[in-house]
């Protein structure tokens, strides 16, 4: 994959260690199982659910959560406590939910990648032939004072990651990956550390996990689970987003998303909702639909609504600022730093237009 080969000066700097003959993908793979606790423990985990402490820079959650369960499940969030604001998740194909302002998402480019990688049970280095993965080992090196072995693993869409396995333990100690951070951010090649492991129901998992920028040093976050339930009776169902009632405005912010390759069609779904709805505030669906739509790459919708939704509410600073990120995101700087720029002016107190702003070197 281009994005991962572009950083891979970066992932395989490390000088690898003279030793014997390097064991095999499949060697290292069968180690790691029998440490975690064997072929028929991890074969008998049908669900986890994970709950701790997440943090993120400044921002810090107490209440973080992640659920998994076989064959394809995933639901970042508690199972058992649904967020109404908030969640996301994979029950077949990724999806994300946002309660305000009440919409459903199936989504696709990166944000599904970061979803789909995560699906497994067992991590994507067990048994990972029966993935449709592909593995290999790539040197061995030291990490921490410890020798490790780097396994690259191929997954079918592209990505590749390299798991790092200790030669003594067999347990999984760090991995590094090359991913955007965010919707619009650039690919970052980043290290994960896994730590503080504990058995639970007879199998090993780390309590604590750790990402850092491997360029700088920077810790990116870091997640401390509390605790971690095994093999809890869950319903399908939780992993699929919640039904919605459906409003004019939400059932627009529908259509539109799975429009969103068609710029006239969206457009035209607009035009008519405006004009059937005249009174009815939009302004802030438009914004929350349009980045929802440049997320997913499709720049020339995004940019053409989000245009029109500035035209009829000019003076919105939040209909400015979500104007002036399409801009940016379409390669567009001055148009992006005149609309940030309104943002501002409309309401001095819009702290992302001024980053965003300040971003593009004013």
């Amino acid at each position: 994959m281009k994005r991962f080969a572009a950083a891979s000066a970066i992932l395989l700097s490390s000088v690898a260690l003279a030793g014997p003959t390097l064991p095999s993908a499949d060697e290292v793979a069968s180690r790691y199982v029998e440490a975690r606790g064997g072929v028929a423990k991890l074969r008998a985990l049908h669900s986890i659910i994970y709950r701790g402490v997440y943090r993120e820079g400044e921002h810090v959650s107490d209440h973080a959560a992640m659920a998994l369960m076989r064959p394809f499940y995933k639901l970042v969030g508690d199972p058992e406590k649904p967020n109404p604001d908030f969640a996301e998740g994979y029950d077949g194909s990724a999806w994300e939910c946002y309660g305000n302002p009440g919409i459903v998402l199936r989504t696709v480019g990166a944000a599904s990648a970061a979803s789909r990688h995560g699906l497994a049970i067992d991590g994507p280095l067990a048994f990972f032939s029966e993935k449709g993965f592909t593995a290999d080992v790539g040197g061995r090196e030291r990490l921490d004072g410890r020798d490790v072995y780097r396994v690259r693993i191929h997954m079918p869409d592209g990505f590749e990651e390299d798991d790092l396995v200790d030669a003594e333990s067999w347990l999984l100690v760090g991995s590094r990956k090359v991913a955007p951070v965010h919707a619009f951010g650039k690919s970052v090649a980043s290290e994960t550390r896994f730590s503080d492991y504990r058995p639970v129901q007879g199998v090993l998992y780390p309590y604590r996990i750790r990402e850092v920028e491997i360029a700088t040093g920077r810790v990116m976050n870091e997640m401390t689970w509390t605790s971690i339930t095994v093999n809890a009776p869950l319903d399908p169902k939780v992993f699929s987003p919640p039904a919605l009632e459906r409003t004019p405005l939400q059932a627009l912010l529908d259509r539109l998303f799975l429009e969103r390759e068609d710029v006239e069609a969206v457009m035209w779904s607009y035009r008519d909702f405006r004009r059937a709805y005249p009174t009815l505030d939009s302004d802030f669906g438009m914004q929350a639909i349009g980045y929802q739509i440049l997320k997913m790459g499709d720049r020339n919708s995004a940019v053409a609504l989000l245009e029109a939704n500035a035209a009829a509410y000019p003076n919105s600073s939040g209909a400015a600022f979500g104007l002036g990120r399409a801009y940016a995101t379409a390669g567009r700087t001055e148009d992006a730093r005149r609309a940030f720029r309104k943002a501002i002016d409309l309401d001095p107190k819009n702290g992302r237009a001024r980053e965003a702003l300040a971003a593009l070197g004013n």
